[in-house]
């Protein structure tokens, strides 16, 4: 199903998951609206329903943020860029106008907060649900994918044994969450929770797309927290998770998900995207086999890990859609040689 006439609308455009969705989408031949938190110091607008709107062939571009994506294929002729905030209600409806899709993936992503109401739960609860209340005015539209994150599935009490599956039953728990202060965790499974709820309530057709920690190139000029921490993971063997264990998948299966998630129409619910669950060690060993010369990951080399994980995440219902996950060494690879083309990463 080709994308050739229709229009989508992609929140929080310029961050990492969301540059790839925009990439795949021209590829495809969508229009997209792409909404980004700021434009007014560094672009020229025209009015157009009372909201600034942006062409790319009418305006200057911001450098940090949207250059990546006024590059890309098809971008000149089928890409707008529209200024939209998630604490403004109302701010996203000329962006959703007239869109059969809305793929809303902005949401504030920071392990460390100060105040997690304020910077974590209220954003990414009220925000989704002003998208969604602007995409609830729009008569031509078809659907809302909405960007979730395994973190909404994995926090609960009373695991099970080793060797259970998790899958798209499983939910968080937002009592565990805030007793063990995961706030990313609580966002996003309030605010997933918060959009199920809406959308049964006003009619609207929501698939939820839930990735684990998502790996891969990036299009974007500057490192997003997985990257950055995957980096700190590979030059100084910092974890990023106390048990070691990673859910990992690549951000091009996980745009690819989105999209097929709108195209399908027997699509529903939820689905959970991992490609794989590896300990740390795995990726560390993985790397001395790319990158033999690099350092930090010889004392991996002959290092083997006996204990079976505890867990698997069911692939199944995301495969049914048509997702073909890529093979970890690939992501890994992709990665390295991303960082090292925008001289993020250096050995």
């Amino acid at each position: 199903m080709g994308g050739e006439g229709k229009v989508v609308c992609v929140t929080g455009a310029s961050g990492y998951i969301a540059s790839w969705l925009v990439k795949l989408l021209l590829d495809r031949g969508y229009t997209v609206h792409a909404t980004v938190r700021s434009i007014d110091n560094h672009f020229h607008c025209y009015n157009h329903l009372n909201c600034c709107i942006f062409n790319i062939n009418n305006v200057a571009d911001d450098p940090k943020k949207t250059e990546h994506l006024l590059a890309l294929d098809g971008a000149k002729e089928r890409l707008s860029l529209f200024e939209a905030n998630l604490s403004v209600e109302g701010s996203f409806d000329s962006a959703v106008n007239g869109c059969v899709c809305v793929f809303h993936t902005a949401s504030p992503v920071t392990f460390s907060v100060d105040d997690p109401k304020v910077q974590l739960i209220d954003p990414a609860v009220k925000g989704t649900l002003s998208v969604l209340k602007s995409a609830a005015k729009v008569q031509s539209l078809k659907r809302v994918v909405l960007t979730s994150s395994m973190a909404a599935v994995v926090i609960r009490s009373g695991q099970p044994e080793h060797g259970f599956v998790m899958d798209e039953t499983w939910f968080s728990d937002p009592s565990v969450c805030e007793q063990k202060e995961l706030w990313y965790h609580l966002s996003k499974t309030l605010a997933e929770d918060a959009a199920v709820k809406f959308a049964k309530d006003n009619g609207l057709d929501l698939v939820a797309i839930n990735p684990g920690f998502v790996i891969g190139p990036i299009l974007q000029p500057t490192l997003n927290l997985t990257s950055e921490a995957i980096m700190g993971l590979i030059k100084n063997g910092k974890e990023v998770f106390s048990d070691g264990i990673y859910r990992l998948v690549d951000v091009r299966d996980v745009a690819t998900a989105h999209i097929l998630a709108f195209e399908n129409p027997e699509a529903n619910g939820r689905y959970c995207m991992v490609g794989e669950v590896v300990r740390s060690l795995e990726i560390m060993k993985t790397m001395n086999k790319l990158y033999p010369s690099f350092g930090q990951s010889e004392r991996y080399k002959d290092s083997e890990c006996v204990e079976p994980l505890p867990y698997s995440v069911s692939r199944a219902k995301v495969e049914s859609l048509g997702v073909n996950f890529t093979p970890m060494e690939v992501s890994i690879k992709d990665t390295v040689e991303s960082l090292k083309k925008k001289n993020l990463l250096s050995f």
